[in-house]
């Protein structure tokens, strides 16, 4: 089923059938195999780990017949084998993407969402008026020709120039954000992500939330990225927002599938739907998490994983 194999076939053919052609037909297939199996391994293996040999031994059998042909029909028998393996998985990798996009179709709407989740902004309305106040500000113009040089200079534009007051910070909260230690050991990736860490430790939720999203935007490719953007989507969770944190929890599955916290983040992502009374999106997540990371995943996590399978009622 993989590249090596195919190596070792066409080397125990080249000893024991020295005369093949390279137009003969067995040599074409083998040819073409190995061109495919190199296309199928770079997309199972991507990380170009070399993949050993799983050669069957040769029956009892096989040599029986004619001297000359027996090798040819080994060789044809043993190409049979590894298109009908090939085959095989090719079909699993056609599987494995059709299933994570299921997942993505079933989760996409959760980003359109979010505007419509989040608060807006209100905007501030003038006081209803009537006709008369209406007609206020043609009057001068038509009774006092002389004052539209008046009405130009200081009363517009002392309108715009009120700002509105800022909202006074809380001073407690101001404590309890300066009572939070910013570390400094020398190492600013490391510092700024123990920070984002140590806010939502304190409860400071919204604070946290600021500081790992600046974290994740400015170190996307670090090992602490998975940890930052699973935390983030903890911080919204405990906050009381399980739409934006499902979001959260999706984006560090998705973009960050070999992350350190993506299996974690995949368990918080069924928790956070289950909130969201989305309990069929929940059990496809949790099913994606027992056929990506059940057989490796740890035991604390499989427990978890159960739980919230059990909370969704998932039926299977």
């Amino acid at each position: 089923m993989r590249t090596a194999l195919i190596f070792a076939i066409l080397a125990t053919s080249a000893m024991s059938v020295p005369a093949l052609s390279q137009s003969d037909p067995v040599t074409l297939r083998v040819g073409k195999l190995e061109k495919e199996m190199k296309a199928v391994q770079r997309k199972v293996f991507p990380s170009g780990v070399p993949v050993e040999p799983e050669l069957g031994a040769t029956q009892p059998g096989s040599t029986s017949g004619l001297a000359a042909s027996t090798p040819i029909a080994d060789l044809t028998a043993r190409v049979d084998a590894l298109e009908s393996q090939l085959k095989s998985l090719t079909g699993q990798v056609e599987q494995d993407g059709f299933r994570l996009k299921k997942l993505e179709d079933g989760l996409k709407a959760h980003d359109g969402r979010l505007k419509a989740l989040e608060p807006q902004p209100v905007a501030a309305t003038a006081p209803a008026t009537g006709p008369m106040d209406v007609a206020t500000p043609a009057k001068p113009a038509a009774t006092t020709p002389a004052k539209p040089s008046t009405a130009a200079a200081p009363k517009p534009a002392a309108t715009p120039a009120k700002p509105v007051a800022p909202a006074k910070a809380d001073p407690k909260r101001k404590a309890l954000i300066d009572a939070v230690e910013i570390p400094a050991t020398g190492d600013a990736t490391e510092d700024a992500y123990t920070y984002g860490f140590r806010l939502w430790q304190a409860k400071l939720y919204p604070e946290a939330q600021t500081k790992l999203k600046e974290f994740v935007a400015k170190y996307p490719s670090h090992r602490r990225a998975s940890y930052a953007q699973n935390l983030l989507g903890r911080a919204y969770l405990d906050e009381g927002k399980p739409a934006l944190a499902s979001v959260a929890f999706y984006d560090s599955y998705q973009k960050m599938p070999r992350g350190e916290r993506a299996s974690e983040s995949l368990y918080f992502l069924g928790a956070s739907l289950t909130k969201l009374n989305k309990v069929a999106d929940a059990c496809k997540v949790f099913k994606e998490f027992d056929d990506v990371y059940g057989a490796k995943a740890p035991s604390d996590l499989k427990a978890r994983v159960a739980k919230g399978r059990a909370d969704a009622k998932c039926t299977a």
